[in-house]
């Protein structure tokens, strides 16, 4: 059987597919309204992070997963099993808005021996829906 940390890695690859192919038809809707050449066309470079945490942040609250934890049966919870609360949702998700900093938040979870630092921060847990 596959850990749920394992998983969790599968998952979040899932999810950088799933966030690569809307920014890549976001980008490419965005240059046949107004052009590669504009100068606004050049801005959506710092719209990304915003919609990578917007993705995160709504799949978590509203769904309970993003598109790759529900693939692999895995639930964000709060520690006393309750779904998540908006705040919750935004601060554990922090670190996606680069994909850089999260080997970090996963780094110092380890090396404190917790789950993510930021799961800790947030009281929430991702659950393994098949058990």
């Amino acid at each position: 059987m596959v850990s749920i940390f394992s998983r969790r890695i599968i998952a979040y690859f899932v999810d950088f597919f799933v966030v690569s192919a809307f920014m890549w038809i976001v980008s490419y809707l965005l240059s046949l309204v107004i052009g590669t050449n504009n100068p606004i066309y050049h801005y959506f470079i710092y719209l990304v992070p915003i919609l990578i945490m917007i993705y995160f942040v709504l799949c978590e609250k509203i769904v309970g997963a993003s598109v790759g934890k529900s693939l692999l049966y895995l639930q964000v919870r709060s520690q006393n099993g309750a779904h998540i609360s908006w705040s919750q949702a935004i601060v554990r998700n922090l670190t996606k808005i680069y994909w850089i900093p999260i080997i970090f938040d996963w780094g110092i979870g380890k090396v404190l021996k917790k789950d993510r630092l930021f799961n800790s921060i947030t009281k929430t847990v991702v659950i393994d829906e098949l058990n």
